[in-house]
């Protein structure tokens, strides 16, 4: 039997992905929402780093207050599907599914006019619509224009569907779910020359690709083999010639790592690996380390509120964590450092149906199907939730 909230989840969803927009540039998708609170006759802040929206939801009751998050930012990705709803605007796609999340916090807007004594039994829900999580720490900036402390939020859920999950099949583990996203650039810096003369040259290939090789001892030899951690060199340049030892190499790349104690240790044996090679052959280096996002910490209660919602939604069967942990990153992590929350995610994966490409991938696509299954889990984690 096709879902009530189905075609009005799939519409909103399909505007959104035909008109994609990059971190920070959500204007139209902004405005879509707002229209949609202001049919609803819900009030709103906006411009919240930049074009973020909260609406602040009261049963009227004292009791907790919840925040629920959807991100809405797409990726710089020409699409290649080829369906009515395909982005209109080149190189930019909803690639990962933030589209969904937008539609599905859009219908729980509509849930909560149509029948807000049974999904907020008490207390108040603050629908978060947030830019920028590719990559641009949307949360972040919203945490730090001060949503947690002006609306007094108590905890945080959010939900992401999933395309490594089947259909029908909720995704949750206790503890960390995602990794931390640091990003790293080093220029090494050495004496260009005659490639036929390396002995008046310090070849900065030559130094870029030991350090390259002896990083990986971050992973191999200076981390627990118990303790996940990545690191990964993505992009490296240098010179201009075949025959021309250049004067410099530059590199980037990202450190992914789980526990605390990784993610704090990371950052000095990275620097210790670069600055100790360079300097045995002569070169210098200029490094710089970012950190992006913090490792995404579910809390155990939390994350059994969502199992017990899946299961009274899908069946006892519906939980997994199967594909579910991944060294991804994600920025509601910046939330769940400062809340008690949970991540979750929804599996979207039909393989008959042929939706199987994966996130970030130029034609991914999902079981639309998912949308009104997350809704029901979402509505189901919000009263158990406010009910205690």
């Amino acid at each position: 039997m096709k879902h009530p909230k189905l075609e009005r989840l799939v519409s909103l969803r399909r505007e959104i992905h035909k008109h994609p927009e990059l971190k920070y540039e959500e204007f139209k998708t902004a405005e879509l929402v707002k229209s949609e609170l202001e049919k609803l006759g819900f009030t709103y802040q906006d411009k919240i780093a930049t074009t973020g929206i909260v609406s602040l939801i009261d049963s009227g009751i004292p009791g907790k207050t919840l925040l629920i998050r959807a991100d809405m930012d797409a990726l710089p990705i020409h699409e290649e599907n080829k369906t009515s709803y395909t982005s209109i605007h080149q190189g930019k796609m909803h690639a990962c599914g933030h589209d969904a999340h937008t539609a599905v916090l859009v219908g729980l807007a509509e849930e909560l006019k149509q029948d807000i004594k049974s999904i907020i039994p008490k207390g108040r829900v603050l629908l978060t619509f947030q830019p920028a999580e590719e990559g641009g720490s949307g949360a972040d900036k919203m945490i730090e224009e001060g949503i947690l402390e002006k609306y007094n939020i108590d905890g945080c859920f959010a939900l992401h569907v999933w395309n490594h999950v089947d259909l029908g099949k909720v995704g949750v583990v206790d503890g960390t779910m995602m990794a931390s996203v640091d990003e790293f650039s080093i220029k090494v810096i050495g004496v260009s020359g005659h490639g036929a003369m390396p002995q008046h040259t310090v070849d900065p290939i030559l130094v870029s690709a030991h350090i390259i090789t002896a990083l990986q001892t971050i992973v191999s030899r200076n981390t627990d083999p118990l303790e996940p951690c990545v690191v990964t060199v993505g992009m490296i340049n240098a010179g201009n010639a075949f025959n021309v030892i250049p004067e410099f190499a530059m590199m980037k790349g990202t450190v992914r790592t789980y526990s605390k104690k990784v993610y704090e240790d990371a950052p000095k044996k990275l620097k210790q690996i670069v600055e100790g090679i360079a300097e045995s052959f002569g070169a210098k280096v200029e490094l710089e380390y970012k950190r992006v996002d913090k490792p995404t910490i579910n809390d155990p209660k939390m994350a059994n509120i969502v199992r017990q919602a899946a299961k009274k939604i899908l069946g006892e069967n519906s939980i997994t964590e199967e594909e579910v942990r991944t060294m991804g990153g994600e920025d509601f992590s910046a939330f769940l450092m400062k809340v008690p929350g949970c991540y979750f995610f929804v599996g979207s994966r039909n393989i008959e149906k042929g939706f199987v490409n994966p996130h970030h991938s130029s034609k991914f696509d999902f079981d639309e199907d998912s949308m009104p299954i997350g809704l029901d889990v979402m509505k189901e984690v919000i009263r158990i939730y406010l009910s205690e």
